[in-house]
């Protein structure tokens, strides 16, 4: 069965796309630990990120790395941080928080709040970045 995450890629299940290339797929988390808290993840299903292969996982990281800088652009923060805990999902994914403290890294907390409106409005906007930062 494929998991959530590849239904997302499959358009089976909406998301809050910020940026995609022909391996690669990053959205806001729905359940975001800060605003614009992101997810990229590799289109090829694989449960373990230490399984990818060198150069896919090679290339998951300056994807991220580019999502980042299109979040950075339009979220206020000190910076970005990259947690991978791959527990929740089995589906290799990089989380991308946008931080102001290392507490905001956190994922005991409750989410922030964020309504579908302003969800789509910063997707967009990082949207954007991303096509004109690659």
């Amino acid at each position: 069965m494929a998991s959530i995450f590849t239904r997302i890629i499959q358009g089976e299940i909406p998301s809050y796309k910020l940026g995609e290339t022909e391996d690669y797929y990053a959205f806001l988390d729905i359940r975001p630990m800060t605003k614009g808290h992101a997810l990229a993840i590799p289109k090829r299903e694989v449960d373990y990120i230490f399984n990818l292969e060198d150069e896919e996982l090679a290339g998951l990281m300056v994807f991220a790395k580019h999502v980042a800088r299109a979040l950075e652009a339009e979220v206020a923060c000190k910076r970005i941080g990259v947690a991978v805990v791959g527990l929740e999902v089995p589906h290799a994914h990089v989380h991308l928080m946008p931080l102001n403290a290392v507490s905001d890294l956190g994922f005991g907390r409750s989410p922030v709040a964020m309504d579908d409106a302003e969800m789509k409005a910063l997707a967009e906007r990082v949207h954007q970045r991303f096509q004109d930062l690659a």
